[in-house]
């Protein structure tokens, strides 16, 4: 673990970007972009282009250290290049921002009430990988939908069983059970969720150390036991669907809580935009979210 990474990842002021949709959620980040989905014809020209628009946003000068703590990529853009550099090593190198990596395969149907995250046989090898191209930590999500005990410890306990082969190669991992915002009974899943979280947290040695992602809780500062709790590096939140200015009202009531934006982040860039626009677009977005990560 690069010690320097995890000061950052610490106790730096700030927010993760993220910046990993996959191939299901790639066209939808294109169209909001402003890229239909005629201006490619297979998946390669697809990820052509979305690495255009994020080597964009990585390039832009807002795009630094005194506002963004990390970025999460997806492994299609681990595997690239910016300015002729591993992505990872561009982050790191030229901006100082903190690489993570999205390892999940997408999630597997709904049952329980829950979405589990799909088998991942290649983990082994793509945190192999990972750790060859000076990435800190890794990303995975699942989703809860109801409070359903058992669906909710199916969730934690993958979640967990997933971290510790990802803290086994010498990464830092970030578990994402995200709870659906539009759940009717979002604040009991959110006190069934902290409590089986907080029964895994304890049974971590002393060496290992996670971060959490989780959706905004209705109730402000609910999540402060688990971003106090000694094996947490950091609680980051999702933006879950909220449009960003009402994301960012609601983070800015958890003291603590830093965003980890994807689609909030992105809202309002355009690809016809001139970079003039685009970067003042982007720096507006980049500070508001900033201010609301900092309370």
């Amino acid at each position: 673990m690069n010690t320097k990474q995890f000061e950052v990842m610490k106790n730096g002021k700030g927010f993760i970007a993220a910046l990993d949709q996959s191939g299901g959620s790639t066209p939808k980040a294109l169209k909001l972009y402003g890229v239909n989905e005629d201006a490619y014809s297979n998946e390669d020209e697809m990820y052509d282009l979305i690495h255009e628009m994020r080597t964009r946003v990585m390039t832009a000068p807002s795009f630094s250290s005194d506002y963004v703590l990390g970025a999460i990529l997806f492994e299609q853009t681990m595997d690239r290049e910016v300015y002729g550099k591993y992505t990872s090593n561009y982050l790191w190198d030229a901006k100082g921002v903190v690489p993570f990596l999205k390892i999940d395969k997408g999630l597997a149907d709904e049952q329980n009430g829950v979405q589990l995250m799909k088998p991942n046989p290649n983990l082994n090898e793509l945190l192999k990988r990972a750790v060859e191209r000076n990435v800190f930590g890794t990303k995975m999500r699942s989703v809860i939908k109801e409070p359903n005990a058992e669906g909710i410890k199916q969730v934690v306990d993958q979640q967990f069983e997933v971290a510790k082969e990802v803290i086994a190669a010498g990464l830092v991992p970030i578990i994402e059970p995200e709870v659906d915002i539009n759940s009717a009974d979002k604040e009991r899943i959110e006190a069934m969720l902290n409590d089986e979280i907080l029964s895994h947290l304890d049974k971590l040695s002393d060496d290992e150390y996670v971060m959490l992602k989780l959706t905004i809780p209705t109730l402000a500062n609910f999540y402060k036991e688990l971003i106090d709790h000694p094996r947490v590096v950091r609680v980051v939140a999702l933006s879950g669907g909220y449009p960003r200015e009402q994301a960012n009202q609601k983070l800015a009531e958890n003291k603590g809580l830093i965003a980890s934006f994807s689609r909030a982040l992105s809202e309002g860039l355009s690809a016809d935009q001139s970079d003039e626009e685009f970067n003042t677009m982007l720096e507006k977005s980049i500070k508001e979210i900033y201010e609301a990560s900092i309370t």
